[in-house]
Protein backbone atom coordinates (compact mmCIF):
# COMPACT_ATOMS: atom_id res chain seq x y z
CA UNK A 1 0.00 0.00 0.00
CA UNK A 2 2.99 2.49 0.65
CA UNK A 3 4.56 1.65 -2.48
CA UNK A 4 1.06 2.88 -4.16
CA UNK A 5 0.66 5.72 -2.16
CA UNK A 6 4.47 6.47 -3.24
CA UNK A 7 3.66 6.16 -6.82
CA UNK A 8 0.34 8.34 -6.37
CA UNK A 9 2.53 11.08 -5.05
CA UNK A 10 4.63 10.97 -7.70
CA UNK A 11 1.83 11.30 -10.53
CA UNK A 12 0.54 14.63 -8.64
CA UNK A 13 3.93 15.32 -8.61
CA UNK A 14 4.91 14.81 -12.18
CA UNK A 15 1.39 16.57 -12.80
CA UNK A 16 2.25 19.81 -11.46
CA UNK A 17 5.58 19.27 -13.02
CA UNK A 18 4.12 18.74 -16.39
CA UNK A 19 1.55 22.01 -15.79
CA UNK A 20 4.65 24.07 -14.85
CA UNK A 21 6.64 23.22 -17.93
CA UNK A 22 3.66 24.19 -19.84
CA UNK A 23 2.98 27.87 -17.90
CA UNK A 24 6.75 28.72 -18.92
CA UNK A 25 5.77 27.24 -22.89
CA UNK A 26 2.86 29.72 -22.70
CA UNK A 27 4.99 32.75 -21.83
CA UNK A 28 6.48 32.00 -25.54
CA UNK A 29 4.48 29.91 -27.12
CA UNK A 30 0.67 30.93 -27.81
CA UNK A 31 -2.07 27.86 -28.60
CA UNK A 32 -0.41 24.47 -29.93
CA UNK A 33 -1.49 22.32 -27.06
CA UNK A 34 -1.80 19.46 -28.88
CA UNK A 35 1.61 19.50 -30.28
CA UNK A 36 3.09 20.58 -27.09
CA UNK A 37 1.11 17.87 -25.55
CA UNK A 38 2.79 14.98 -28.25
CA UNK A 39 6.18 16.69 -27.46
CA UNK A 40 6.29 16.33 -24.11
CA UNK A 41 4.53 12.53 -23.77
CA UNK A 42 7.58 11.31 -26.60
CA UNK A 43 10.15 13.41 -24.11
CA UNK A 44 9.04 11.91 -21.28
CA UNK A 45 8.96 8.29 -22.80
CA UNK A 46 11.93 8.83 -24.70
CA UNK A 47 10.96 9.01 -28.07
CA UNK A 48 11.97 10.85 -31.20
CA UNK A 49 9.32 13.46 -32.61
CA UNK A 50 9.12 15.12 -36.24
CA UNK A 51 7.08 18.13 -36.67
CA UNK A 52 5.58 18.74 -40.46
CA UNK A 53 4.07 22.60 -41.17
CA UNK A 54 4.37 25.06 -43.04
CA UNK A 55 6.84 27.88 -42.56
CA UNK A 56 6.14 30.61 -39.59
CA UNK A 57 4.09 27.96 -37.71
CA UNK A 58 6.71 28.40 -34.60
CA UNK A 59 8.60 24.66 -35.14
CA UNK A 60 11.63 25.56 -34.02
CA UNK A 61 10.63 28.46 -31.25
CA UNK A 62 8.77 24.90 -29.62
CA UNK A 63 11.76 22.96 -29.42
CA UNK A 64 14.47 25.81 -28.73
CA UNK A 65 11.36 26.79 -26.41
CA UNK A 66 11.55 23.37 -24.18
CA UNK A 67 14.98 22.76 -24.38
CA UNK A 68 15.20 26.13 -22.32
CA UNK A 69 12.87 24.82 -19.46
CA UNK A 70 14.58 21.92 -19.50
CA UNK A 71 18.45 21.84 -17.86
CA UNK A 72 19.36 19.64 -20.43
CA UNK A 73 22.36 20.29 -23.58
CA UNK A 74 20.75 21.46 -26.51
CA UNK A 75 21.92 21.64 -30.02
CA UNK A 76 20.59 22.48 -33.50
CA UNK A 77 21.58 21.32 -36.91
CA UNK A 78 20.19 22.98 -39.83
CA UNK A 79 20.29 19.97 -42.58
CA UNK A 80 21.07 21.43 -46.19
CA UNK A 81 22.10 19.57 -49.84
CA UNK A 82 26.01 19.81 -48.60
CA UNK A 83 25.74 18.80 -45.42
CA UNK A 84 27.96 15.37 -44.69
CA UNK A 85 27.41 12.48 -42.00
CA UNK A 86 30.67 13.29 -39.70
CA UNK A 87 28.52 16.83 -39.87
CA UNK A 88 26.53 15.07 -37.50
CA UNK A 89 28.31 12.66 -35.98
CA UNK A 90 31.83 14.09 -35.67
CA UNK A 91 34.89 12.81 -37.49
CA UNK A 92 38.25 11.47 -36.34
CA UNK A 93 41.11 14.11 -36.71
CA UNK A 94 44.75 13.41 -36.67
CA UNK A 95 46.76 15.10 -33.84
CA UNK A 96 50.31 15.34 -32.86
CA UNK A 97 51.08 14.50 -29.32
CA UNK A 98 54.32 14.91 -26.79
CA UNK A 99 57.07 13.55 -28.72
CA UNK A 100 55.95 13.72 -31.95
CA UNK A 101 53.73 10.85 -31.95
CA UNK A 102 50.41 10.98 -33.94
CA UNK A 103 47.30 9.37 -33.02
CA UNK A 104 43.77 9.87 -34.18
CA UNK A 105 41.24 11.66 -31.89
CA UNK A 106 37.36 11.60 -32.41
CA UNK A 107 35.88 15.05 -31.96
CA UNK A 108 32.16 15.12 -31.29
CA UNK A 109 29.32 16.14 -33.28
CA UNK A 110 26.37 17.74 -32.41
CA UNK A 111 24.58 15.02 -32.11
CA UNK A 112 26.71 14.43 -28.60
CA UNK A 113 23.41 16.47 -26.98
CA UNK A 114 20.58 15.68 -25.12
CA UNK A 115 18.07 17.27 -27.30
CA UNK A 116 19.20 17.16 -31.15
CA UNK A 117 16.60 19.96 -33.00
CA UNK A 118 17.32 18.47 -36.41
CA UNK A 119 16.07 21.46 -38.46
CA UNK A 120 14.51 20.95 -42.59
CA UNK A 121 15.65 17.03 -42.38
CA UNK A 122 14.07 16.27 -45.44
CA UNK A 123 16.84 19.02 -47.51
CA UNK A 124 19.93 17.11 -46.87
CA UNK A 125 20.40 13.70 -49.20
CA UNK A 126 19.60 10.28 -47.71
CA UNK A 127 23.38 9.06 -46.86
CA UNK A 128 23.58 11.81 -44.31
CA UNK A 129 19.85 11.42 -43.16
CA UNK A 130 20.90 8.01 -42.66
CA UNK A 131 24.00 9.21 -40.29
CA UNK A 132 20.60 9.52 -37.38
CA UNK A 133 19.30 5.68 -37.81
CA UNK A 134 22.03 4.37 -35.34
CA UNK A 135 21.83 7.28 -33.06
CA UNK A 136 17.76 7.26 -32.98
CA UNK A 137 17.84 3.70 -32.20
CA UNK A 138 20.69 2.51 -30.22
CA UNK A 139 21.49 6.08 -29.20
CA UNK A 140 25.63 5.51 -29.90
CA UNK A 141 27.61 6.75 -32.46
CA UNK A 142 30.37 4.05 -34.92
CA UNK A 143 33.35 5.84 -35.37
CA UNK A 144 36.09 3.73 -37.48
CA UNK A 145 36.39 0.46 -34.57
CA UNK A 146 35.02 2.92 -31.69
CA UNK A 147 31.18 2.86 -30.64
CA UNK A 148 30.61 5.88 -28.80
CA UNK A 149 27.72 6.01 -26.37
CA UNK A 150 25.06 9.68 -26.54
CA UNK A 151 24.07 11.39 -23.16
CA UNK A 152 20.98 10.10 -21.90
CA UNK A 153 18.36 11.18 -22.16
CA UNK A 154 18.70 11.89 -25.69
CA UNK A 155 16.25 13.10 -28.11
CA UNK A 156 15.49 14.23 -31.63
CA UNK A 157 13.02 16.66 -32.59
CA UNK A 158 13.07 17.01 -36.58
CA UNK A 159 10.97 19.49 -38.19
CA UNK A 160 9.88 19.29 -42.24
CA UNK A 161 8.10 21.79 -44.44
CA UNK A 162 5.40 19.86 -46.60
CA UNK A 163 4.45 21.95 -49.12
CA UNK A 164 7.78 22.72 -50.41
CA UNK A 165 9.21 20.01 -52.04
CA UNK A 166 11.55 21.40 -54.95
CA UNK A 167 15.28 20.56 -53.79
CA UNK A 168 14.09 18.27 -50.78
CA UNK A 169 14.38 14.33 -50.38
CA UNK A 170 11.65 12.62 -48.50
CA UNK A 171 12.54 10.35 -45.58
CA UNK A 172 13.22 6.40 -45.63
CA UNK A 173 10.82 4.16 -44.26
CA UNK A 174 13.25 3.00 -41.68
CA UNK A 175 14.10 6.43 -40.82
CA UNK A 176 10.34 7.45 -40.25
CA UNK A 177 9.83 4.34 -38.35
CA UNK A 178 12.30 5.57 -35.69
CA UNK A 179 9.46 8.60 -34.71
CA UNK A 180 7.46 8.07 -32.35
CA UNK A 181 5.49 10.90 -33.28
CA UNK A 182 4.74 12.61 -36.34
CA UNK A 183 3.41 15.66 -35.34
CA UNK A 184 1.47 18.34 -37.48
CA UNK A 185 0.92 21.67 -36.88
CA UNK A 186 -2.11 23.44 -38.16
CA UNK A 187 -2.41 27.59 -38.75
CA UNK A 188 -3.54 29.12 -35.18
CA UNK A 189 -7.66 30.39 -34.55
CA UNK A 190 -8.31 34.11 -35.10
CA UNK A 191 -7.78 35.03 -31.37
CA UNK A 192 -4.13 33.30 -31.40
CA UNK A 193 -3.14 34.82 -33.92
CA UNK A 194 -4.19 38.33 -32.67
CA UNK A 195 -2.68 37.01 -29.33
CA UNK A 196 0.92 36.24 -31.67
CA UNK A 197 0.40 39.40 -33.42
CA UNK A 198 0.34 41.52 -29.92
CA UNK A 199 2.93 39.57 -28.39
CA UNK A 200 5.64 39.02 -31.18
CA UNK A 201 5.72 43.41 -31.96
CA UNK A 202 6.45 44.61 -28.43
CA UNK A 203 10.47 43.88 -28.56
CA UNK A 204 10.04 42.12 -25.81
CA UNK A 205 11.62 38.67 -24.97
CA UNK A 206 9.86 36.89 -22.44
CA UNK A 207 12.30 34.59 -20.39
CA UNK A 208 11.39 31.66 -19.07
CA UNK A 209 12.47 29.09 -16.10
CA UNK A 210 14.05 26.10 -16.19
CA UNK A 211 11.74 23.26 -14.96
CA UNK A 212 13.40 19.63 -15.01
CA UNK A 213 17.04 18.80 -15.40
CA UNK A 214 18.13 15.89 -17.51
CA UNK A 215 18.63 13.56 -14.09
CA UNK A 216 15.33 14.03 -13.51
CA UNK A 217 14.30 12.94 -16.98
CA UNK A 218 15.65 10.18 -16.76
CA UNK A 219 13.98 9.38 -13.48
CA UNK A 220 10.78 10.01 -14.67
CA UNK A 221 11.24 7.71 -17.83
CA UNK A 222 11.78 4.98 -15.33
CA UNK A 223 8.97 5.56 -13.21
CA UNK A 224 6.00 6.55 -16.17
CA UNK A 225 7.74 3.21 -17.65
CA UNK A 226 5.83 1.71 -14.88
CA UNK A 227 2.16 2.96 -15.52
CA UNK A 228 0.30 -0.03 -15.68
CA UNK A 229 -1.71 -1.10 -18.81
CA UNK A 230 -3.99 -3.51 -18.69
CA UNK A 231 -3.95 -6.95 -20.85
CA UNK A 232 -7.54 -5.89 -22.42
CA UNK A 233 -6.24 -2.56 -23.46
CA UNK A 234 -2.65 -4.25 -24.95
CA UNK A 235 -5.30 -6.07 -27.29
CA UNK A 236 -6.77 -3.50 -28.19
CA UNK A 237 -3.74 -1.95 -29.41
CA UNK A 238 -2.95 -5.25 -31.38
CA UNK A 239 -5.71 -5.22 -33.02
CA UNK A 240 -5.82 -1.48 -33.95
CA UNK A 241 -1.93 -1.86 -35.24
CA UNK A 242 -2.98 -5.33 -37.01
CA UNK A 243 -6.30 -3.46 -38.35
CA UNK A 244 -4.34 -1.06 -41.02
CA UNK A 245 -2.92 -3.88 -42.07
CA UNK A 246 -4.27 -4.53 -45.60
CA UNK A 247 -3.54 -8.40 -46.12
CA UNK A 248 -4.53 -8.95 -42.69
CA UNK A 249 -8.14 -10.99 -43.16
CA UNK A 250 -9.80 -9.22 -39.75
CA UNK A 251 -9.00 -5.70 -41.15
CA UNK A 252 -12.27 -3.98 -42.79
CA UNK A 253 -13.01 -3.62 -46.20
CA UNK A 254 -12.37 0.14 -46.24
CA UNK A 255 -8.19 -0.35 -45.00
CA UNK A 256 -7.91 -3.37 -48.23
CA UNK A 257 -9.29 -0.75 -50.52
CA UNK A 258 -7.44 2.73 -49.25
CA UNK A 259 -3.85 1.53 -47.65
CA UNK A 260 -1.18 0.10 -49.77
CA UNK A 261 1.06 -1.02 -46.45
CA UNK A 262 0.12 -0.51 -42.67
CA UNK A 263 1.95 -0.55 -39.42
CA UNK A 264 4.56 -2.70 -37.86
CA UNK A 265 4.85 -3.94 -34.49
CA UNK A 266 6.84 -0.63 -33.31
CA UNK A 267 3.30 1.28 -33.63
CA UNK A 268 2.19 -0.58 -31.12
CA UNK A 269 5.04 -0.19 -28.72
CA UNK A 270 5.15 3.42 -29.17
CA UNK A 271 1.22 3.34 -29.05
CA UNK A 272 1.29 1.68 -25.56
CA UNK A 273 4.34 4.20 -24.78
CA UNK A 274 2.46 7.59 -25.44
CA UNK A 275 -0.50 6.42 -23.63
CA UNK A 276 1.22 5.65 -20.61
CA UNK A 277 2.27 9.33 -21.02
CA UNK A 278 -1.00 10.49 -21.39
CA UNK A 279 -2.03 8.79 -18.06
CA UNK A 280 1.23 10.00 -16.37
CA UNK A 281 0.36 13.50 -17.15
CA UNK A 282 -3.42 13.30 -16.18
CA UNK A 283 -1.39 11.84 -12.62
CA UNK A 284 -3.86 8.30 -13.54
CA UNK A 285 -1.77 4.76 -12.48
CA UNK A 286 -3.38 2.98 -15.52
CA UNK A 287 -4.10 3.39 -19.45
CA UNK A 288 -7.43 3.89 -20.87
CA UNK A 289 -8.26 2.87 -24.14
CA UNK A 290 -9.11 6.96 -24.47
CA UNK A 291 -5.30 7.53 -23.89
CA UNK A 292 -4.85 4.92 -26.95
CA UNK A 293 -6.74 7.12 -29.13
CA UNK A 294 -5.09 10.28 -28.24
CA UNK A 295 -1.73 9.38 -29.14
CA UNK A 296 -3.33 6.90 -32.26
CA UNK A 297 -2.63 9.84 -35.38
CA UNK A 298 0.52 10.86 -34.76
CA UNK A 299 1.88 7.79 -34.34
CA UNK A 300 -0.08 6.06 -37.12
CA UNK A 301 -0.13 8.75 -39.98
CA UNK A 302 3.20 7.67 -41.11
CA UNK A 303 3.15 4.23 -40.67
CA UNK A 304 0.58 3.55 -43.11
CA UNK A 305 0.70 4.29 -47.00
CA UNK A 306 -2.45 5.74 -48.76
CA UNK A 307 -3.09 4.62 -52.17
CA UNK A 308 -4.44 5.93 -55.41
CA UNK A 309 -8.10 5.28 -54.64
CA UNK A 310 -7.64 6.87 -51.24
CA UNK A 311 -6.18 10.19 -52.59
CA UNK A 312 -8.77 10.66 -55.62
CA UNK A 313 -11.80 9.92 -53.19
CA UNK A 314 -10.39 12.83 -50.40
CA UNK A 315 -9.06 10.11 -47.71
CA UNK A 316 -6.16 11.59 -46.03
CA UNK A 317 -3.94 9.46 -43.55
CA UNK A 318 -5.89 11.24 -40.50
CA UNK A 319 -9.11 10.93 -41.85
CA UNK A 320 -8.28 7.08 -42.14
CA UNK A 321 -6.91 6.33 -38.86
CA UNK A 322 -10.19 8.95 -37.57
CA UNK A 323 -11.94 6.07 -39.18
CA UNK A 324 -10.39 3.47 -37.99
CA UNK A 325 -10.52 4.47 -34.55
CA UNK A 326 -14.08 4.28 -34.88
CA UNK A 327 -14.59 0.85 -36.54
CA UNK A 328 -11.93 -0.93 -34.19
CA UNK A 329 -14.21 -2.34 -31.54
CA UNK A 330 -13.18 -1.66 -27.78
CA UNK A 331 -12.61 -4.57 -25.75
CA UNK A 332 -15.17 -5.91 -22.80
CA UNK A 333 -14.31 -8.00 -19.98
CA UNK A 334 -17.13 -10.58 -20.86
CA UNK A 335 -15.71 -11.34 -24.26
CA UNK A 336 -12.46 -12.59 -23.05
CA UNK A 337 -13.14 -14.62 -19.84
Amino acid sequence: MADKRDFDDFLEKFKRHRELMIEELHKVIIGQDAVIDQILAAIFTGGHCLLVGVPGLAKTLIVSTIAKILDVQFKRIQFTPDLMPSDITGTNVLDEGEGGKREFRFVHGPVFTNILLADEINRTPPKTQAALLQSMQEHEVTAGQTTYDLPDPFFVIATQNPIEQEGTYPLPEAQLDRFMFNVMLDYPSLKEEEQILEATTRGERPEVRKVLTAKSIVYLQKQINMIEIAPLTINYVARLVRATRPKNDDSPKFIKDLIDWGAGPRAGQYLIAGGKAMAAMNARPTVSIDDIRKVAIPVLRHRISANFQAQAEGYTAESIIERLVREVPEPTISKYD
